[in-house]
């Protein structure tokens, strides 16, 4: 499978990394059984059945063309997203896994996840599942509200959605719940019932997500009425301080956890970890000791698969620019509540964190972050504002910030 190539100029480039990050394994699996009017992932409905067989043959094949890019290197977590991988049978999970595993030294204790959907679960798939390798799922539950389920266009009911619950519980002991608030005609009461439902399942893991109205899709051209600003913010604090009093840590933008069940996956992410990203549409970041890459695979799944069957283009990798690693990494690291040590931001970029002095500044001046000779994070005030605080590390076009 060949790749397109778009180099930096040689000027932009020289970076120095003493050492590689840690890496991790994204699987992406596309088809949904209907696409919901909120979302604006790479997601297809799967309309006369699923190609397991020749997509699972793309992966495997797109995986060995990425190898040379990553020798010699751990692999700490594998995260199935989609897409509804739920939809696809235990049998070609496990064929991925055993896949991957023959190709690329995964850690012992690798976390290994699989998204799933209610309305697609039954028991003995997901003992199935258990016994191929994954050891986490991440559920999207989005409410347990027959209303607002159907205001989301979701195809599972609440009874649906607590059954998934009951299965996740009988056959993994690690699993993320994920929920929306701020949704069509939602109170604050109502939210907090979400919340206390999840907590009450015993789930390790939450994930809160504000709604939003994102283009391109069924509600930008037909926006539902939602709270205002106001309610959205009392909806948001009072998600925030149900979970956090019951004993989730409010440890990335919308991520709680219970200590020690933070999502290793994405961890990596926020900080700036390695990736490889495989299927239609995934996305990669692949450090080298002179440079850092990123990775884009063709969309469509149909197209994907016959590039990568033909051995034709299907991916494009484009070199970061040096002056474009200091908003990277701020990117995902400032979504952390504790931020990032500081030689963190050297190790993961090979730039003295000199280079990210001005913007720092003028985010400290705001109160957007607060920092000390071994850490910088942010604020209350800046993660409130957190795309105000993303903004003051863009770079413009003559090149400052």
């Amino acid at each position: 499978m060949s790749i397109a190539v778009i180099q930096a100029p040689a000027s932009a480039r020289s970076v120095r990394l003493a050492a590689l990050p840690p890496l991790s394994l994204y699987v992406h699996l596309p088809w949904c059984v209907r696409k919901c009017p909120y979302c604006d992932f790479n997601s297809h409905e799967a309309r006369g059945g699923l190609p397991e067989d020749e997509y699972v043959d793309a992966l495997v094949a797109d995986l060995e063309s990425t190898l040379p890019s990553v020798w010699g290197r751990r692999v700490q977590a594998v995260f199935f997203g989609g897409g509804t991988p739920s939809l696809f049978s235990a049998r070609s999970i496990d064929r991925l896994l055993a896949a991957i595993r023959a190709r690329l030294p995964l850690e012992p204790d690798a976390e290994v996840t699989l998204e799933a959907n209610p309305g697609t679960f039954e028991s003995d798939k997901f003992r199935d599942f258990r016994a191929a390798g994954v050891n986490r799922l991440s559920i999207g539950i989005q409410s347990f509200d027959p209303v607002h389920l159907k205001a989301l266009g979701r195809i599972h009911d609440e009874r649906e959605a607590h059954r998934a619950v009951e299965i996740a519980r009988t056959h993994f002991d690690n699993f993320n719940l994920d929920l929306m608030y701020a949704l069509p005609a939602q109170t604050e009461r109502a939210a907090r019932r979400d919340v206390e439902t999840a907590i009450a399942s015993g789930a390790p893991h939450i994930s809160a997500y504000h709604l939003t109205i994102e283009p391109n899709t069924f509600f930008a051209k037909h926006p539902p009425a939602v709270p205002d600003d106001d309610a959205a913010a009392a909806i948001h604090e009072a998600v925030e301080r149900t979970l956090e009093g019951a004993g989730y840590v409010h440890y990335e933008t919308s991520a709680f956890a219970k200590p020690g069940r933070e999502s290793r996956h994405n961890l990596n992410y926020w900080r700036f970890g390695d990736y490889l990203g495989i299927g239609a549409g995934a996305h990669a970041k692949i450090s080298f000791p002179d440079r850092i890459v990123r990775e884009a695979r063709v969309r469509t799944p149909a197209e994907y698969m016959r590039r990568v069957a033909e051995g034709t283009q299907a991916v494009e990798r484009r070199e970061v620019g040096r002056s474009e690693l200091p908003f990277e990494f701020m990117m995902n690291a400032l979504r952390l509540a504790d931020g990032f040590e500081v030689a963190m931001f050297a190790e993961r970029t090979g730039l003295p964190i000199a280079a990210a002095e001005a913007a720092l500044a003028r985010a400290e001046a705001k109160g957007l972050i607060a920092r000390d000779p071994l850490r910088i994070r942010p604020t209350e005030r800046g993660r409130r504002f957190l795309n105000d605080l993303l903004e003051l590390f863009l770079v413009t076009e003559n090149g400052g910030s």
